[in-house]
């Protein structure tokens, strides 16, 4: 292994994966940025805004808070119910407004106090989804492969789940344009009076986005008359300390799931199997961190025309595995089809194959929640 003085770059994929050129250039074109020590990317790589999406970077004194972009604490998190799958009512639940799209009417300063959170003025975007490939989606387990492992998930093999993605709405956007206003792309000391200011903000954002995931969960199992238990939060848009080699280094995950915890659920495509995975290896060689999905193949542009000249509105609401999927913005029910994603199962070989993780479970989707119209 180098050296921490040297910059390591490492694409933990292989030469089957679906990865565009435009994605590991701009791999290779962030891991130039002063500070960098290492650059990881994952089988879920492909083109962002000027960086990866799917990869991880360690810096030494040095933060780039627009790597990681607006949505600060942007993650997944993973909750069971005290529903199993024989109590699930799918046709009907797929009726149900669950009103994520909209601020919750009361109790909203309470949850605030739960979660020692302040006040701010996007109190009212707190237990919603938000849009992109944001969703709540109602799962159950297919397979468990590792059963000592699975064991120690709490979970029970017939018990249905709730899997969130979402992060911090327009609270983390605003933390980030107040920063670039003043510095543009430029990085900063982390501990300099800029880097600690814009820290501050990035924490706050990060807990704030893990309390939506919760209030979210809350909502949605609400709706369908059950209860939500926390099992797994799992931050892939984060700025955070590390030490390694004895240095401090502060690693930006840009769509790269934090490994740091028992299990990873790794999700695949609405229409596609998820996985539950135990991290394994050293930590420090993948940047203490994992793929955060499938990955996009298309551009939101190609998979809407693609999408369109293929399928029906009504063909894409149910999917190949019996999941319903409540989407009723047309474009972006197109944006969000499975083909649009990679091969989740070649995403997961991959990351078996480089030593990165063990498969513990995998979970089917039921029912993924998007967006529903208002009732007139």
């Amino acid at each position: 292994m180098n050296k921490l003085t040297d910059t390591t770059v490492r694409l933990f994929a292989s030469t089957k994966s679906w990865i565009e050129g435009e994605a590991v250039r701009q791999l290779y074109a962030t891991a130039k940025l002063e500070g960098v020590r290492r650059a990881v990317g994952f089988p879920d790589l492909h083109p962002g805004k000027g960086s990866p999406v799917g990869a991880a970077f360690m810096m030494a004194n040095k933060i780039y808070p627009h790597l990681i972009e607006g949505d600060i604490g942007c993650g997944m998190a993973l909750f069971k119910t005290d529903l199993v799958r024989r109590d699930a009512k799918l046709d009907r639940w797929a009726e149900k407004y669950f009103h994520l799209e909209y601020p919750l009417d009361e109790g909203v300063g309470e949850f605030l106090a739960e979660c020692q959170l302040e006040s701010t003025e996007f109190d009212s975007a707190l237990g919603t989804i938000g849009g992109g490939n944001h969703f709540a989606e109602l799962q159950t387990v297919e397979q468990v492969l590792d059963a000592d492992a699975f064991k120690q998930t709490g979970l029970a093999k017939q018990q249905l789940v709730v899997l969130v993605h979402s992060g911090s709405r327009g609270l983390g956007e605003t933390i980030l344009r107040a920063h670039v206003d003043e510095h543009r792309g430029h990085g900063v000391a982390a501990d300099s009076f800029a880097g600690r200011e814009y820290l501050r903000g990035h924490d706050f954002a990060a807990r704030w986005a893990k309390a939506n995931r919760e209030l979210i969960a809350r909502r949605f199992t609400t709706t369908i008359g059950a209860e939500a238990e926390l099992l797994w939060d799992g931050c892939h848009n984060s700025i955070t300390r590390h030490e390694s080699d004895g240095e401090i280094v502060w690693l930006h995950r840009k769509g790269a799931v934090a490994a740091e915890n028992d299990f990873v659920v790794i999700p695949g495509s609405r229409g596609t199997l998820s996985y539950l995975v135990k991290p394994v290896g050293d930590g420090a060689s993948h940047a203490w961190s994992l793929a955060h999905g499938a990955g996009r193949k298309w551009s939101r542009s190609d998979a809407r025309q693609r999408m369109r000249e293929r399928f029906s509105v009504s063909e894409l609401a149910q999917t190949p595995l019996g999941g319903r999927v409540v989407c009723e913005e047309r474009d972006l029910l197109y944006e969000e089809a499975p083909a649009a994603y990679k091969n989740i199962d070649a995403v997961i070989a991959d990351l078996v194959a480089a030593g990165l993780v063990s498969v513990i479970a995998t979970l089917r989707p039921l029912l993924t929640y998007k967006t529903r119209k208002p009732k007139r």
